[in-house]
């Protein structure tokens, strides 16, 4: 998937760029945090203000040179801006600094390929990979023919500079059919899922965030967890037993970031279907962020765009155990309804709330009713037994089961739908 990595991590220059007329800014910090997830050496963040981008640098050529003097002075190997950058900015500030630059979709591309584990997560990766760099094969010098890895370079295996265009079509196309049997694939087990009628809750927030911790804390898995960002890439399902409810599948999903890239969206878009089709989204919030209603935001931008904005939505404040001051448990409104949940994965403060909101968003609406099954009827007859949804039965002399049932609404619709 990927070419060798450094030893050590590069030696890096961040630049990070304020624009006081966009209504949204990029993060400094959370930029930094990129750049270490990444494995990054940071040996400099320098910033600046402009109202509107310089088509040649991107930057004024008074910050290029201070730039490429720190460049020299620190002997960097690679300037990362926190900003998209076009192909030609990127190779006029390469020639200017003399070495490898990068733009904020590239750093998080790379952190991608570094995570994903799963043979989809890998091709969906390097999709996103190869379609960014095919706009940026030709470069403005020759030193990184021989490049030997490092942030930015990782994915299809080959540096950019030996990467022809015609081979580049050729191999999206091939990944492109080889995800399409694999969503295939996903949906035959969709399918599944459905056929046997369990109600499915996707975790979704912002990354780092906490939701694997809490798909840990709720079902007992062991999913990989780490206190950086883009810790999880590949899905997680798991089934876990609600008291009244019954059985649902959990599903723990790739954390979002203000202005994902598009490429890796697209990529994404069979594993985000587990979102879109999802009857309850668990929105985990990381309650003490200072950016969390910004965070939550952004979220739902993204949700927007891959169709889950119809999907109910419960919000989870999570790592109240790093706040002061915080509720514990469920906060309800003006009307009594669940508004949100406190929660620390963590220590496992508000989890059974947590459960308690669950069983009442999914089987707010309980209904019982009498029904009457045919003798050839038998494997409906075993499936409302298997969902613990009979009250009572009684055998006809014609052989019919009169059933008494009772079941949430939700999982009545599945079932005669």
């Amino acid at each position: 998937m990927g070419t060798d990595r450094p030893r050590s991590g590069e030696q890096v220059i961040l630049v990070h760029i304020h624009f006081p007329a966009d209504s949204i800014q990029e993060d400094l910090t959370e930029f930094q945090e990129l750049a270490r997830s990444a494995g990054a050496n940071v040996i400099a963040s320098i910033v600046g203000t402009r109202f509107v981008p310089e088509p040649k640098y991107f930057i004024g050529t008074g910050k290029a040179e201070e730039i490429r003097a720190s460049v020299k002075i620190n002997k960097a190997e690679l300037v990362i801006f926190n900003h998209p950058l076009s192909p030609t900015q990127e190779r006029n500030l390469e020639r200017l600094f003399q070495c490898r630059v990068l733009d904020r979709t590239g750093l998080i591309l790379d952190i991608f390929a570094q995570r994903a584990r799963s043979f989809e997560g890998k091709l969906q990766v390097e999709l996103a990979l190869l379609k960014h760099l095919s706009t940026r094969l030709v470069r403005g010098w020759t030193h990184l023919e021989r490049q030997q890895g490092g942030i930015g370079l990782r994915g299809p295996g080959e540096t950019q500079l030996e990467t022809d265009r015609r081979l580049i079509r050729a191999r999206i196309q091939f990944i492109i059919k080889r995800l399409d049997r694999v969503r295939k694939q996903r949906d035959q087990g969709r399918r599944a899922r459905k056929k046997a009628i369990l109600p499915t809750v996707a975790l979704v927030g912002y990354t780092n965030a906490g939701k694997s911790t809490l798909f840990n804390r709720l079902t007992g898995a062991d999913v990989y967890v780490a206190n950086r960002l883009f810790a999880t890439l590949d899905p997680t399902l798991r089934r876990l037993q609600l008291p009244e409810l019954g059985t649902i599948i959990l599903a723990d999903t790739v954390g979002f970031i203000r202005h994902l890239p598009h490429d890796l969206v697209q990529a994404f878009r069979a594993t985000l279907e587990e979102v879109s089709e999802a009857d309850l989204l668990l929105h985990v919030v990381d309650a003490s962020d200072e950016k969390k209603l910004d965070n939550i935001i952004q979220v739902n931008t993204v949700l927007e765009n891959i169709g889950a904005q119809t999907v109910p939505i419960l919000l989870v404040y999570n790592k109240i155990d790093l706040c002061k001051d915080m509720p514990v448990g469920i906060e309800y409104d003006i009307d009594g309804k669940i508004k949100d949940v406190w929660v620390s994965a963590y220590t496992g403060a508000g989890v059974k709330d947590l459960q308690q909101a669950m069983i009442e968003f999914l089987g707010k609406d309980i209904v019982q009713r009498s029904l009457t099954l045919a003798p050839e009827e038998a494997e409906l007859r075993a499936k409302l037994y298997n969902l613990d949804a009979v009250v009572s039965e009684e055998i006809t002399e014609d052989g019919c089961c009169h059933l008494l049932i009772r079941m949430p609404k939700i999982v009545l619709e599945k079932l005669f739908n």
